[in-house]
């Protein structure tokens, strides 16, 4: 079966988003922001819950932001807040799942249920 070149941009935006979360920490610092909700953290609260502080936490951050996976915005004059992404996350879960099960043929309906 030939992708086409949507499937192709599709698959590169993917290896983008799976290479930036290629980190333990990055990993990490997402869970932590997915577990914070919408509003997000600031980088001090983020940084003491995820364990990464500094220049450490700033460059997974910019990975993570470059991959779209997190969103950073600057409130009053300091304080920067760090902000999951969910669509875009939502779209990478969609996109490893969106061929499940494809080539296993019609499924009974109890093999639906997965849990």
């Amino acid at each position: 079966m030939k992708m086409d070149s949507t499937d192709d941009l599709a698959l590169e935006l993917a290896a983008s988003a799976f290479a930036a979360l290629g980190s333990e920490q990055r990993l990490g610092v997402l869970r932590v922001l997915v577990k914070a909700g919408p509003d997000g953290l600031s980088i001090g609260d983020l940084g003491n819950r995820a364990g990464v502080t500094g220049s450490t936490l700033t460059h997974h951050l910019k990975i993570l932001s470059q991959a779209g996976l997190v969103r950073q915005a600057r409130q009053g004059r300091s304080i920067i807040c760090a902000a999951v992404a969910y669509d875009e996350v939502r779209k990478l879960s969609d996109f490893l799942l969106r061929n499940c099960c494809s080539d296993c043929g019609p499924l009974a309906p109890e093999d639906h249920d997965h849990g």
